[in-house]
């Protein structure tokens, strides 16, 4: 069956077939598939990239990134620092709601309350420190009980929600990632974009509208995004191949050359900012997936060692990535830290974890379960079978729990009770900086009142390091700060905390009738996209 009749056919309804042909002429449409789906719309349910690159067609933040990552005014036309722990933001006048809705300070100090209740994934995009003040309806102050001078480094995907509009429709609360039943706002979204959405049809296609009211001039000429999930990777590539889609994420490393010899299409590749690790359940008294019972293998550091040992970043680069990762020792891109060339990572040494595993009392192994994606990084799936084979070699059984992305997040981050044993993730800083690496992937996630370690799937917890992660967050001296970082990066590394595989490569496949800007945090946007 050809990719048209299965997107046209399969996946768009009589009506919705028939508001694709009543197009306006001239109208252009870009055609976008991506391995995994957009489930939700809530903007605050998952903190993933592609999911909050699809929301940034329909919601802002007060600031925005450029195609370079530069930080720009959004929402807000500009702030300054009025006392060392107060950030005031003036708000731009003359936004609108897609339904019409002035954009005040009222909906600032609403978003800000929604983001940081229960079922948020966004809650460290506001820390919980944070006072938010109204001062007029277009001037908002932000205090904290400390000076924090990368306070807004992550409001770009901080989006800003009509408080209007979720009060009219029951959306007041967060849709967490582990909800069994839709909100509203999960399948339905208001903001203020260059784009509304048009259809929702959660794991079959998604459309989006040119928002014709938006307030600041689009560089692109897209009209209309089509987004349908498909996870096959040959069926996604066939797809681009034949012009059925426009732009494909990933290309499967496999078939990059064939993509870039097809005439057709061209493949995008460069580093991405994104770190692909392992974690391990620190935090359980006994682990949920194991044969081993009444203790937790993972709370003893020769354990974790071991585990360490076992596995050979440069083997997972060679046979499972093309040679196109980039392995790496550390929890953060090298981009966004200075000081990342002064570390190195320690080889595999199988012989070693077989003895470390002695000393910790498991001669014979154990049994341990893996959960990981199956359409949210590069090869994902590869890469946990090729690591469920390195674990065998020390007498360790993996057994794979490998999901589609939704049922994947739902388990195992905070909504789903971080249900799992031992892990695969990917995380990107949303701040661009170390700090958020610090804070959310290795603070500890011990006081319920704070949304320190809300990421921190494993539990891992070192007072040391979270002392070095506030004063990070407040130093103004850079080499200081570097030095800071340092440390508490060297703190994990000595605990074994985690087990940093690589930075994945970006690999986009687009039509040559298409331009894009490709983003090194991989978000595919569509308002500086321009279709022939």
């Amino acid at each position: 069956m050809k990719f048209r009749g299965l997107a046209l056919g399969a996946a768009i309804g009589g009506t919705a077939l028939l508001a694709v042909l009543a197009q306006p002429a001239g109208a252009v449409t870009v055609n976008y598939a991506n391995q995994g789906d957009l489930k939700s719309l809530d903007p605050y349910t998952l903190n993933e990239t592609t999911t909050i690159a699809h929301h940034a067609h329909v919601y802002e933040g007060l600031i925005r990134r450029d195609q370079n990552l530069k930080v720009q005014p959004a929402l807000a036309e500009s702030w300054e620092l009025v006392e060392p722990n107060r950030w005031r933001f003036h708000l731009r006048k003359g936004v609108k709601f897609s339904d019409g809705t002035p954009f005040t300070a009222d909906d600032v100090l609403f978003s800000a309350e929604r983001v940081r209740a229960p079922g948020s994934n966004f809650a460290t995009r506001l820390p919980p420190d944070a006072k938010v003040t109204k001062v007029d309806d277009f001037t908002v102050d932000f205090t904290t009980d400390k000076p924090n001078p990368i306070l807004f480094n992550a409001w770009d995907s901080w989006y800003i929600m009509s408080k209007k509009w979720a009060e009219e429709h029951n959306s007041v609360a967060p849709t967490p990632a582990a909800a069994t039943t839709p909100t509203y706002a999960s399948l339905h979204a208001m903001g203020t974009g260059p784009f509304t959405i048009e259809s929702h049809q959660p794991g079959v296609k998604t459309v989006f509208k040119k928002n014709p009211n938006y307030w600041r001039k689009v560089d692109g000429n897209i009209d209309e995004i089509v987004f349908t999930p498909i996870a096959n990777d040959s069926t996604r590539v066939s797809a681009l191949l034949s012009g059925e889609v426009d732009i494909v994420e990933p290309v499967p490393l496999q078939d990059i050359d064939r993509v870039k010899s097809s005439g057709a299409a061209q493949v995008l590749n460069a580093p991405e900012i994104r770190v692909v690790f392992l974690g391990m359940d620190q935090a359980r008294d006994e682990l949920v997936n194991s044969n081993v019972k009444g203790k937790n293998p993972f709370k003893d550091r020769r354990v974790r060692e071991a585990f360490f040992k076992a596995i050979d970043v440069d083997v997972i680069k060679s046979r499972v990535m093309r040679n196109l990762s980039s392995p790496t020792p550390l929890m953060v891109a090298r981009e966004l830290f200075d000081l990342s060339g002064e570390f190195t990572r320690e080889k595999s040494d199988p012989a070693a974890a077989k003895k470390l595993l002695v000393e910790a009392g498991y001669p014979n192994g154990f049994e341990v379960g893996i959960n990981c994606p199956s359409d949210r990084y590069v090869n994902d799936g590869d890469i946990c079978r090729a690591i469920i084979s390195m674990l065998a070699r020390i007498g360790v059984k993996v057994n794979p729990i490998i999901e589609p992305k939704a049922q994947y997040f739902a388990k195992i981050l905070k909504s789903g009770g971080y249900n799992t044993s031992f892990y695969m993730l990917g995380w990107t800083a949303s701040t661009m900086d170390s700090h958020n690496v610090l804070y959310e992937i290795m603070g500890c996630r011990t006081d319920p009142k704070s949304s320190r370690g809300d990421t921190n799937v494993s539990g891992y917890c070192n007072p040391k390091l979270d002392e070095l992660a506030d004063k990070v967050q407040v130093e103004t001296d850079r080499a200081k700060r570097d030095q800071m970082i340092k440390q508490a990066f060297q703190l994990c590394i000595d605990d074994y905390c985690y087990i940093p595989l690589h930075q994945q490569p970006l690999s986009w496949g687009v039509s040559k009738k298409l331009k894009i800007q490709q983003r090194a945090d991989n978000q595919v946007r569509f308002e500086w996209a321009v279709k022939e």
